[in-house]
């Protein structure tokens, strides 16, 4: 790991910075539309816009890095970030919102993109687990260091919108000025929605119903805490909590995953997930609902690379590059609508509505999985590939670099 960071420091540095803007801006405006007066169903849409923005990039940020190169599509891309981030105070009007969080999808996709190929090509066979890893880490640990700026005072109104601003413009320094050299760009086959479903039908459903999940997280945690009547500070923890939890269950479900068939564990921690929630739902109190975003967010976020780990296994290694973009894609979908079910739920019924829909998704990637196994028998654990480790926030690179890491770690099994 040392190695890693050694070699990826200011990469790693700079993604570090990118999503504590990230994170913080995510939670700010749910904060901050309700005090503008936004409705549930208002914010969902706002919301929503963001992963539409990501989903739209994740297919055009590829050709512009082939047409323009790394360093320029980067530095144009986090202008626009910097920029959009201090416009929101400003225009406090629900379509600049949109329009403002479509932008930020947009741009944030584009340069994860370009930084995912910067660091996979810092990677060697021996360091891809090890780098991934690292990047998971500093992207959970971005995202909850910026719940803590929650709480700095703001009589203005706009520091907050200017500290992600400023980290983001900060971060293109360490990035832009280390010696990595640029990495080529090269596109992959795509596969068919079909294609992929007839491979890996759990693999495609489940990462769909996730996508709901994530976003709720990432973009409706804090309209609902800000509708349940949380404080600045139990908003923070609120939606840390569910990061911590992803940090902390990553590693010893992955473990676990090399060593038993992935559809009994997936059933088994999506089950608990749903549990979690209706636990929150039942509960009045603080402790215990952020006690089960802990635990929410460290099942639903393994669970993603649960079932990319779990597709690759029924894959061959020449289609998997190919699968990659078609996870993504369907991952996209799930997490544009999201926000829209759960505002609209939110606005119908109550602010609870947020934890029913999270356990309604678990409990269906749980009941699918436990049926999947009546269908298919598992693969032997001998021809499994490893697991890597994966936050939902990247991007396509990020979930390439993964499935380079379960290639050359089978081949190396195989050499043995």
């Amino acid at each position: 790991m040392l190695g890693v960071l050694g070699n990826s420091w200011a990469l790693l540095l700079g993604m570090l910075f990118l999503m504590v803007g990230n994170g913080l801006q995510g939670s700010l405006l749910g904060v901050r539309g309700a005090d503008a007066g936004f409705s549930a169903g208002t914010m969902s849409i706002i919301m929503s816009a963001y992963f539409a923005g990501f989903l739209f990039a994740s297919r055009m940020a590829p050709a512009m890095i082939r047409r323009v190169g790394h360093v320029r599509v980067f530095a144009a891309l986090g202008s626009f970030i910097s920029a959009v981030l201090i416009l929101f105070p400003a225009l406090q009007h629900p379509a600049a919102w949109v329009l403002g969080r479509f932008v930020l999808g947009f741009c944030f996709c584009g340069v994860y993109v370009t930084a995912e190929s910067w660091l996979n090509n810092t990677a060697s066979n021996d360091t891809r687990g090890q780098t991934l890893s690292a990047y998971m880490i500093v992207q959970m640990a971005g995202i909850i260091a910026a719940q803590g700026l929650l709480l700095v005072p703001d009589a203005s109104g706009f520091l907050l919108f200017i500290i992600p601003s400023v980290l983001v413009s900060i971060s293109f320094a360490p990035i832009l000025l280390s010696i990595s050299p640029t990495p080529a760009f090269e596109s992959t086959k795509r596969m068919t929605l079909k294609e992929l479903y007839g491979i890996s039908p759990l693999g495609m459903v489940g990462i769909f119903l996730l996508g709901g999940v994530f976003a709720a997280q990432f973009g409706m945690a804090a309209v609902y805490a800000t509708e349940a009547g949380m404080t600045l500070s139990q908003i923070s923890i609120f939606i840390s909590a569910f990061y911590v939890g992803a940090l902390v269950m990553q590693y010893p479900l992955g473990w676990i995953s090399d060593r038993v068939d992935r559809r009994g564990l997936i059933t088994v921690v999506a089950a608990v997930g749903a549990a979690a929630s209706c636990v929150a739902i039942a509960s009045g109190s603080f402790g215990m609902i952020a006690s089960m975003a802990f635990v929410i967010g460290g099942c639903s976020n393994p669970l993603y690379s649960l079932l990319i780990a779990y597709t690759n296994d029924l894959m061959d290694v020449e289609d998997m590059a190919a699968a990659s973009a078609g996870l993504l894609f369907i991952n996209g979908v799930g997490a544009i609508a999201g926000p829209l079910i759960i505002g609209y739920l939110m606005q119908l019924v109550a602010p609870w509505a947020f934890f029913a829909l999270i356990a309604g998704l678990l409990a269906l990637v749980s009941v699918y999985a436990l049926y999947r196994m009546t269908q298919r028998p598992a693969p032997s654990v001998e021809d499994t590939g490893a697991y890597a480790p994966l936050a939902p926030q990247g991007s396509l690179i990020a979930v390439e670099a993964a499935q380079e890491y379960f290639i050359e770690q089978s081949e190396e099994e195989e050499e043995e």
